[in-house]
């Protein structure tokens, strides 16, 4: 999320196809290109899933047009051959307030025969070829979760494992031209003495390390696991799932993926005997904005610990409480190593309860800055309460007024710096001595709010569960926590319409979108490719990779926060508010807590249909 330099030999990127002053075919809108895009990246008029649909899910396409009536529509297999048809349905007012345009809505979901190489013709206008099929998700869960084998920092990245286009040697391992991060020393005035805090996950495009962001990442992988037992599906995520070098170790691998990083995120704990003992250290990151390219081994700068925050403490507090609880079946020293972080984090928070990171913290790496952590107080509690059952961790979370506050899910998602609705979902899906009467009425919370992300999408275009308002720097992840959320309700309820609502929030992100763009790499007919990173820098360094296949790009971003989106998209709509430019970070970055919603999200589509509820 923060806010990078751009190079000196910045070159103009490919301008975004915008639908605004579009030419009109037939009835239909088609998005023209704009000057310098080539042909093969203009959008059609047809928007769909451009990976496809599964047989039992929703198969809906949004069509930009200027038509008043209901337009015909056929859906074709690959032989040309007419297997369905129909007519259009106009969505709302007919106009799609975040986006502008008029849309119509095809809906084949009665349609269920798999298959490669459908497309969809609406009134004579082609959409992209897409596949209808069970196994659709599977390659993109795995993918999703290879990206955090990626992002580590203090070990090789094995081209056994990711191909040779991705190895690279260990970064931040303390060997030249690296300065870390063996034995960081702390910015003046905050410690005066060095910690190893080796490990863990490169943040996004930089790298720096954020005990907040990564702590939030964290939980959403372990969560899903937990999840996945839940529903008896874990094998999916099991041992020699992933290429991941721990594979064959008897643990699953996802579990192996999130140990690395909380490893790390105990390292940063401050140690015994020193000044605010208990507490984590907020973030570690060069002291200076490394340029792009840098590949991470290369890295000369100094790096440096920054002063510990009640925010950061908290998130290790709740990420090791449920590390606690979630491997214990697996490795039991390594719990109660967790369960002690999270008891000591959470004591040393109580007695430095407004220890906050500050906003101006911003040189060399983000500030993540958080003055409001009543929230995270929330979260660690239930997180401590559902492992251990102790009484003072249940009072801690009766006793906050998150427990029953009605924006514990906000429209804009829950997120690094909004965490309560974390602690709902715990308590409404991990078993612990809550009253029924207060079981239910959290419960009831979830699905509340799942029936709210419902009503927004029904308004829409293009059916995505967040407001015309929402769309913000990382919108895709408001888009998956959101979606994060109706899948618990479903779990909860059994109601299929928030599984519909979870897969339609997949079809946005792979391309039934305004932009007609996948924002998942490798996945669809046109697809970001131009992440912001510091090694996948292909659009600078031809000798560099492009991002792996199933990265996250942050997605539209009205408010035009780097040089690159205010150069090329002024006056776009909101939802049009992106760019596939490594220079545009405010729209176009990676980042762990994108892409762990996203895997959370794959793992859940790839499951059958109505996985049972928890008791």
């Amino acid at each position: 999320m923060p806010a990078f330099p751009l190079p000196r030999n910045h070159q103009k990127p490919l301008a975004a196809a915008l639908l605004a002053g579009a030419l009109l075919v037939g009835g239909l809108t088609a998005a023209p290109g704009a000057a310098g895009l080539s042909a093969a990246a203009t959008t059609t008029a047809v928007h769909v899933n451009q990976v496809g649909y599964l047989p039992d899910g929703p198969k809906r396409a949004t069509v930009v047009t200027s038509a008043a009536q209901p337009l015909a529509w056929q859906l074709r297999n690959a032989s040309g051959v007419v297997v369905a048809s129909g007519s259009t349905v106009r969505t709302g007012t007919g106009t799609d307030t975040a986006s502008g345009q008029m849309t119509q809505v095809a809906d084949f979901s009665s349609y269920r025969r798999a298959a490669s190489g459908y497309v969809l013709v609406v009134d004579g206008q082609a959409g992209d070829p897409f596949d209808i099929r069970a196994n659709l998700y599977a390659g993109l869960r795995s993918d999703a979760l290879a990206f955090f084998y990626h992002q580590r920092s203090g070990t090789p990245v094995e081209a056994s494992l990711v191909g040779p286009a991705y190895a690279r040697p260990a970064g931040h391992l303390g060997v030249a031209p690296n300065q870390g991060d063996v034995d960081v020393p702390c910015q003046s005035g905050v410690c005066d003495y060095t910690q190893d805090v080796r490990g863990g996950w490169y943040d996004a495009g930089d790298q720096g390390k954020y005990v907040v962001n990564g702590g939030l990442s964290t939980w959403l992988l372990v969560n899903s696991f937990e999840r996945a037992k839940r529903a008896g599906t874990e094998s999916a995520l099991g041992d020699a799932t992933l290429s991941v070098p721990e594979r064959g170790n008897r643990v699953p691998d996802i579990l192996d993926e999130a140990r690395w990083e909380l490893d790390f995120l105990m390292r940063m704990q401050v140690p015994d005997g020193r000044p605010y003992a208990g507490m984590a250290f907020h973030k570690v990151h060069d002291a200076a904005w490394t340029g792009l390219p840098t590949r991470p081994e290369q890295d000369a700068q100094p790096r440096e610990l920054h002063a510990p925050s009640t925010a950061a403490t908290l998130k290790l507090a709740a990420a090791a409480a449920q590390c606690a609880r979630v491997f214990r079946p697996y490795d039991t020293a390594f719990a109660n190593r967790c369960r002690t972080a999270a008891r000591k984090a959470w004591t040393a928070a109580r007695a430095n309860p407004a220890q906050y990171a500050p906003d101006s913290d911003s040189t060399g790496g983000g500030a993540y800055g958080d003055s409001q952590v009543t929230d995270e107080f929330y979260w660690a509690a239930t997180e401590l309460y559902a492992t251990t059952g102790e009484r003072p961790y249940r009072d801690a979370v009766t006793s906050s007024p998150w427990h029953t506050a009605s924006t514990a899910f906000p429209a804009g998602g829950f997120s690094w710096s909004d965490t309560a609705a974390l602690g709902r979902i715990t308590l409404a899906t991990v078993r612990s001595g809550l009253p029924a009467s207060d079981l239910s009425r959290v419960r009831a919370s979830v699905t509340a709010a799942a029936d709210g992300y419902l009503a927004t999408m029904a308004g829409q275009g293009y059916a995505v569960p967040i407001p015309a308002t929402g769309y913000v720097w990382g919108s895709n992840s408001a888009v998956t926590d959101n979606a994060i959320v109706m899948a618990v309700a479903q779990e909860l309820t059994g109601d299929r319409r928030y599984r519909t609502g979870v897969l339609e929030s997949m079809d946005y992100l792979l391309g039934r979108n305004a932009l007609g763009q996948s924002y998942v790499t490798g996945y669809g007919e046109r697809y970001s490719r131009n992440q912001h990173h510091r090694f996948w820098a292909h659009q600078y360094d031809p000798s560099l990779p492009n991002p792996p296949a199933g990265s996250l790009a942050g997605g539209p971003n009205s408010g035009l926060q780097d040089p690159v989106a205010q150069e090329h998209l002024p006056g776009c709509a909101p939802a049009a508010c992106y760019i596939d430019d490594i220079g545009s970070y405010s729209t176009n970055e990676v980042a762990v807590n994108w892409n762990a919603p996203l895997a959370w999200l794959a793992a859940y589509a790839a499951e059958p249909d109505c996985p049972a509820k928890p008791s």
